[in-house]
Formats: C-alpha cells, sequence, structure tokens
C-alpha cells in the first residue's frame, strides 16, 4: 500500500511560524516546526530561525505545510502557495514528477535534500506550482531528529 499525500504548502515571508501557530488555534491538530539552522540549509545568519519546513496535522485528517521562503527567492503575495505531493513510493512520485515537468518548468532539480529526502520543485504547464518530496528509505533526517514520542503523532 502506498503513502501518498497531497496537500496545500502555503510561503511566507518571515511571518509561517506565527501563521501555522494561527492555524494550529483555528484547526487544532499536533504542528511540528523546522527551522533553517537545524538543516543546516541557509548561511544567510538572519535565515537560521525561520521556518524551513513546518507541518499541521489534525484528528480530521487535515494536512497543511509552510515554510518561509528564504531571502534569495521570489516572493508574491497571491502566488505564496504551492501543491505538496509527498510520500514514500519512488516510482509512484517519480511518475508524477515526469508528468507535471513535461511541458513545465523545473525550478528545484528532484535530487537528494538536506533533510534526507529526494525534493524537487516545478512549475507545471498552467502555472501551478509543485512540491515533490521522496521519503528516504531509511526515514527523512526530520522524522529521525524528532523525539520518539513526537515522531509516533506526527
Amino acid at each position: 500500500m502506498t503513502n501518498t499525500r497531497l496537500n496545500p504548502y502555503l510561503g511566507f515571508r518571515d511571518t509561517a511560524e506565527k501563521a501555522m501557530d494561527f492555524y494550529q488555534s483555528v484547526f487544532g491538530g499536533e504542528l511540528t516546526k523546522s527551522t533553517f539552522a537545524e538543516f543546516h540549509a541557509s548561511e544567510d545568519p538572519t535565515e537560521q530561525d525561520k521556518l524551513m519546513h513546518s507541518e499541521l496535522k489534525t484528528a480530521a485528517g487535515l494536512t497543511l505545510m509552510a515554510a518561509d521562503t528564504p531571502n534569495s527567492m521570489e516572493f508574491t503575495i497571491g502566488s505564496n502557495y504551492s501543491v505538496s505531493l509527498s510520500g514514500d513510493d519512488e516510482a509512484e512520485l517519480r511518475s508524477y514528477w515526469d508528468k507535471l515537468v513535461a511541458d513545465g518548468t523545473v525550478t528545484v532539480p528532484l535530487e537528494k535534500a538536506p533533510w534526507g529526502d529526494s525534493f524537487g520543485m516545478c512549475t507545471d504547464q498552467f502555472g501551478v506550482s509543485w512540491l515533490v518530496n521522496m521519503a528516504s528509505p531509511q526515514g527523512s533526517m526530520a522524522e529521525q531528529s524528532r523525539p520518539e514520542s513526537e515522531a509516533d503523532t506526527v
């Protein structure tokens, strides 16, 4: 059985943590947060405490993800969202990736990411922005770095 999810992924400029805390107050659920510093994902000292990834999962089955957009990347309110495809079935996700990038644009090549998974970003032929994350067979660094009790609830 495959474990593939499709959910919205919101982008912010310096307000992802505040926004995700707000969404948690609205929807409830478990919220996990990871900073750029935790994954050594930015050399910019002003970005170290910003959220590189956050995920809100609710008992009702809702999933919302978000991050702060790095200073080096364009940020435009109104187009600060993507659709996230994530899971552990590499063949299935690569197939989706290949079809999404056909007549589209690769913005971040699908390759091994600092957190241990394979990750890529693209814009399809209709202008929709996609994030594709394939969990590594050993589990992502984010899951490995969480305390065991937290990893069980996420």
